[in-house]
């Protein structure tokens, strides 16, 4: 297929044939990560920026090692050291950068649909790093490469995503996808960490873990938001701890071949034991290497051109 879009906003927005698209072109680059020299000239000339106005480990550094790696210019800004301290608005921030004519700009941001705001204004394409508590694109696809890395399919998977439902966009993100490929999934968690109507999205909502994981394909731990109040949710961690918390005995309930997954950061103990997130199961340390190569094909699609 030809790939005709300019920015990558949300997951809901891409057809099955664009998802299968992008999986398919990051399995192609995720060699490259494994070559002596980890570097290829595809988009040599271009420049990519970083602008997160929010932390991150994993989405920023993987965004830029796949544009280095594709042999792309590379500059990072947070909001700590752009003008946004001196009162700079979002917009004219991302005016001025764009007016140093880069490619693409992966923005992070708390406040829901900074990216989109963006890609009416820009020529650059943009791409949503995290919009708030709305969506998380990148890490859903990630997330759907390891699925189908590990369990050879996308399709017909029980998976239970557990914990702070309410305000992660790696929930949204994920369900969107999930139930575009007519899987399964069960929302678990708190009933206040639980977003009213969310069966209309076409999940199912448990409330006990055991009944949540029993025979799951995929189980997807979520940590608790704290920087989005989600601490205030919960009576105590312990409590959640001791109610929501992924343990071996929960992983006896699930599927034989079952997979566990986090997007991190993780908070062992709490939504994880590390039994489990150090286990055989996990696949974890497999999403942040496939993160890389995910990343590297949206980037490659959106200002590489699909030759």
């Amino acid at each position: 297929m030809n790939w005709k879009r300019k920015d990558l906003l949300g997951i809901r927005d891409l057809s099955k044939e664009e998802i299968v698209f992008i999986l398919d072109t990051a399995e192609s680059f995720k060699e490259i990560s494994k070559r002596e020299i980890k570097k290829v000239p595809t988009l040599r000339g271009k420049t990519v920026i970083t602008l997160f106005y929010e932390p991150s480990t994993r989405t920023r550094t993987s965004f830029e090692i796949a544009a280095k790696r594709l042999s792309a210019d590379t500059i990072n800004i947070s909001s700590s050291t752009s003008s946004s301290t001196k009162g700079e608005s979002l917009k004219d921030t991302a005016r001025n950068l764009e007016s140093m004519r880069p490619d693409a700009i992966v923005i992070r941001h708390g406040m829901p649909g900074a990216p989109h705001m963006l890609a009416g204004i820009l020529d650059s394409s943009i791409i949503n790093g995290g919009d708030g508590s709305h969506e998380h694109p990148t890490q859903a696809l990630l997330d759907l490469f390891t699925m189908r890395d590990k369990k050879g399919r996308i399709e017909g998977l029980k998976v239970a995503i557990v914990g702070d439902i309410a305000h992660s966009r790696v929930a949204r993100s994920n369900i969107f996808s999930l139930k575009n490929f007519g899987n399964e999934v069960i929302c678990c968690g708190p009933p206040t960490m639980i977003p009213p109507h969310i069966e209309t999205l076409g999940v199912k909502v448990e409330y006990d873990l055991k009944k949540a994981v029993k025979k799951a394909d995929v189980i997807m731990m979520l940590r608790i938001q704290k920087e989005r109040g989600g601490t205030s949710y919960i009576p105590s961690t312990k409590e959640y701890a001791t109610l929501y918390g992924l343990t071996k005995n929960h992983i006896d309930m699930a599927a034989d071949d079952v997979i566990v997954m986090h997007p991190g950061p993780m908070n062992r103990g709490i939504e994880i034991a590390d039994d489990v997130a150090d286990g055989p199961s996990s696949v974890i340390l497999d999403q942040v290497e496939n993160g890389v190569a995910v990343r590297m094909a949206v980037l490659y699609l959106l200002i590489g051109g699909e030759a």
